[in-house]
């Protein structure tokens, strides 16, 4: 019997070949739509949050924060200048600063006066007296000159007029502290003014007291002279208190300003001061204001150090609107919502300017080749090997776009 032949394995047919694999697609290959403009919008937000954290950083917010402590504190000093004056009728502008003098006087000078050494107060006499002289009258006359143009002109023309002492400033900065700027300072500074315009202009349509204005052209060259003289002290303490100390700048200042002061009050002001109805009130306004001025006196200096003259009178821009408000409680002034977008204007032009560095060139020809890095530098000294050195100095932590420039 023959066996059956064994089934024949069937033959499967050859798989089809594949489609070339640049035609290979499946569903999960396939992106979905839209995520290319999801990725695209989250590092662009992503990117925004940084550059975000860049501007305001702590650095900035401190700056920001010390210059509003000293408006806080001139507010104090405009308040119980107004009670003294309007309530109790008592214009002793010069017996003020004569308080205030005496308080630094006896601080810093008598501190000055135990120092040893080159720090003591006779040898910083024997060296630098006739400097500190002229600044301590210039510091008494302008304070003066601007409380006294409230008796001539208007509110409205003291408060825009005095930010004369801005530009001030900013030019006695540059051309002797050598501080450059960058357009986003300017910018900030713009931003600035107009938030002070309107805060001038809503005191207009609010009916606000604007004062008798009696010689409005008489007190307007008050202001801009007062304007003037702040911004040659301010620029003044600041090269002090960068090269020297804030001690000395204070101890000083006390010394003089109590001696210009004492003088002046015995010719132009003994009369008003025995029309004085003294009582536990006055007395009590009378420390208010001088602890207000000591203060800003004292703290200036440290806010100077730390921004500059320039950021520090921009910050002082708020004080009026920190009366404003204070105002309304204790005046009852009226409300306009202008106040606040004035507030938050300022604040924003603060935050512009503090959000860079400027910095300060040593020699002016660095500046140009700073702008200029593949330009000649032939103008140089021929002894110099290369350029003296570029200083960043900070109103703002320094971001990675921004490092410190130093050529040795």
């Amino acid at each position: 019997m023959i066996p059956p032949e064994p089934p024949q394995p069937q033959l499967q047919p050859p798989p089809p070949p594949a489609p070339p694999n640049h035609v290979v697609t499946t569903i999960e290959n396939l992106p979905a739509e839209g995520s290319g403009c999801v990725s695209l919008s989250t590092s662009s937000r992503a990117g925004m949050r940084q550059r975000i954290r860049k501007v305001l950083n702590r650095e900035m917010l401190i700056s920001v924060a010390l210059g509003q402590v000293l408006s806080l504190l001139v507010c104090g000093i405009g308040l119980t200048s107004k009670y003294l004056a309007e309530d109790f009728h008592a214009n002793t502008p010069v017996f003020q600063s004569f308080l205030n003098y005496i308080l630094l006087f006896l601080v810093y000078t008598t501190t000055l006066a135990v120092r040893q050494g080159e720090e003591n107060l006779l040898a910083i006499l024997r060296r630098r007296w006739w400097k500190y002289m002229i600044l301590g009258f210039i510091d008494l006359e302008a304070n003066y000159l601007v409380v006294k143009a409230y008796q001539y002109t208007t509110l409205t023309s003291v408060q825009l007029l005095d930010c004369f002492v801005i530009p001030v400033v900013i030019l006695l900065s540059w051309f002797f502290l050598l501080i450059r700027y960058k357009a986003v300072h300017f910018i900030g500074i713009v931003v600035c003014i107009l938030g002070m315009g309107c805060m001038v202009g809503a005191d207009v349509l609010v009916g606000r007291h604007q004062g008798a204005g009696e010689n409005k052209l008489v007190g307007d060259l008050l202001v801009l002279g007062g304007a003037t003289l702040y911004g040659i002290s301010n620029v003044w303490e600041e090269s002090i208190i960068r090269t020297l100390s804030r001690v000395e700048f204070l101890g000083m200042i006390g010394l003089f300003g109590a001696f210009f002061s004492g003088i002046q009050l015995a010719i132009m002001e003994h009369k008003e001061l025995l029309k004085v109805p003294w009582d536990w009130q006055i007395g009590l306004l009378y420390v208010g204001f001088s602890a207000c001025m000591f203060g800003l006196y004292s703290f200036m200096p440290v806010v100077i150090k730390k921004t500059s003259a320039t950021s520090v009178n921009l910050s002082l821009l708020t004080a009026d609107l920190y009366s404003l408000f204070c105002g309304l409680f204790l005046f009852h002034y009226k409300f306009s919502g202008l106040y606040l977008l004035s507030f938050f204007t300022i604040l924003i032009g603060l935050v512009l300017y503090s959000s860079t560095s400027t910095y300060i060139a040593q020699d002016p020809r660095v500046y140009k080749q700073f702008r200029n890095p593949s330009g000649p530098v032939s103008d140089l000294p021929s002894t110099a090997q290369v350029e003296p050195s570029v200083t960043y100095t900070s109103l703002g932590q320094e971001t990675e776009e921004e490092p410190h420039v130093r050529v040795a």
